[in-house]
């Protein structure tokens, strides 16, 4: 079975195609700047070359028609039809209440899915945008949508709950959601087969860092507690985004600089975390190597990133009555040893501790304690596009 998986934003969209048979990428790239000038489709050769494509892509349905067309070129293709994919997979960001687990998606699912476009005014619509296009150009192939929310809605009610007026709850579906469930369902599942253990009678804590982050609190499988709440804005320190901070703040700055609710988004999603404090640059490479030269405000930058993450583990360690392992995924998360380092440091009360050496560990799957720390720390690299074209294969048998 060949199963596409889509990753559809406001102006971009990224593809893998896979071969399910072996578990296999045969395909994948990208395409950028949908709707503006310069826009091109980025892909990978088996060689591992980058090539970059450029045509004129003003909408999402001339995007994927460009990747197909790609997919089954002379020069570039990897099928040497379209009727060889068997199904697509679409990565859905915000699926609210409605949706636990992935599903054969139809019109009254895209009903639904379109009734969350107010929780996720970005990323819904775009998703959808997608979905269109394929049934447009391929109205005979099935479509499974898997959602980023979909993990998390095992959180007991009395942890996605905020204490505001219950009727905005009701009303308005005011509560937390979290994000990236799908990466974080993928590790929590891969980490244990790595170890060779049943997810039963586990408790892990994934923290999936990169440009943006995220943890959760996974006992027995499925997820207590995470991170980021209604929208990606709560939680850890991002790379632009400025995590957890008080509401009263928030007005203070809306009467102080004049900003309405368009511009206080724009000040705490675009213009804070890493790149609010480091000014430079929202790349933690870059703050990495400002840090090594001794630049006083990166390293109060990396002090304040490294210290929420620390936060995090600590308080969901209380939240799952204690830990088993602790992975790391995401960019930062797999790639930066320092990043790890700094997260865990001070930890050794709760029987975490790191091997320096297996620490320096880049991109691969490791054990990065001690032979003799009571908690696991694993460096687990995420797929969340293997994993949305395994529910892909399941829900279609």
């Amino acid at each position: 079975m060949k199963i596409l998986v889509l990753n559809c934003g406001s102006s971009s969209i990224k593809y893998k195609l896979f071969d399910m048979s072996n578990s296999t990428v045969i395909a994948q790239g990208g395409i950028e700047k949908i709707g503006l000038q310069g826009s091109f489709l980025k892909l990978t050769l088996p060689n591992g070359e980058k090539k970059v494509l450029e045509k004129d892509i003003p909408e999402h349905t001339v995007g994927i028609e460009f990747i197909l067309d790609t997919l089954t070129s002379a020069e570039y293709g990897a099928i040497k039809s379209l009727d060889e994919i068997n199904a697509v997979g679409h990565r859905m960001v915000h699926g609210g209440e409605k949706f636990s687990k992935s599903v054969l998606l139809n019109q009254e699912v895209l009903d639904a899915f379109t009734a969350c476009n107010d929780l996720a005014p970005l990323h819904n619509p775009a998703n959808l945008k997608g979905v269109n296009a394929v049934t447009a150009i391929l109205p005979n192939v099935p479509q499974v949508g898997v959602f980023d929310t979909a993990f998390h809605q095992t959180m007991p009610d009395y942890a996605y709950m905020y204490a505001v007026p219950y009727e905005l709850y009701e009303q308005y579906g005011v509560r937390r959601y979290g994000f990236h469930g799908t990466s974080h369902r993928y590790v929590s599942k891969r980490v244990c087969e790595f170890l060779g253990i049943e997810q039963e009678g586990t408790k892990i804590i994934t923290c999936h860092v990169g440009n943006g982050g995220s943890i959760s609190a996974i006992k027995d499988g499925k997820c207590i507690d995470t991170s980021m709440g209604l929208t990606p804005l709560e939680g850890l320190m991002m790379g632009t985004r400025s995590g957890d901070i008080d509401a009263g703040a928030i007005t203070y700055l809306m009467d102080k600089l004049n900003l309405d609710g368009a511009g206080v988004s724009d000040l705490l999603n675009k213009k804070s975390g890493v790149l609010g404090i480091f000014k430079k640059s929202s790349d933690m490479r870059e703050l990495e190597a400002a840090v090594a030269n001794g630049e006083e405000r990166a390293i109060l930058t990396e002090k304040m990133y490294f210290y929420r993450i620390k936060k995090y583990i600590g308080a969901y360690a209380a939240a799952l009555g204690g830990v088993d392992i602790i992975v790391f995924t995401g960019g930062v998360g797999e790639n930066q040893a320092t990043a790890r380092w700094g997260a865990c440091e001070g930890l050794e009360y709760m029987g975490i501790k790191l091997d320096p050496e297996k620490n320096k560990v880049r991109g691969e799957e490791m054990i990065i304690s001690t032979d003799d720390s009571k908690v696991k720390v694993i460096v687990i690299p995420t797929d969340e596009e293997l994993m949305i074209a395994s529910d892909t294969m399941e829900i279609l048998g």
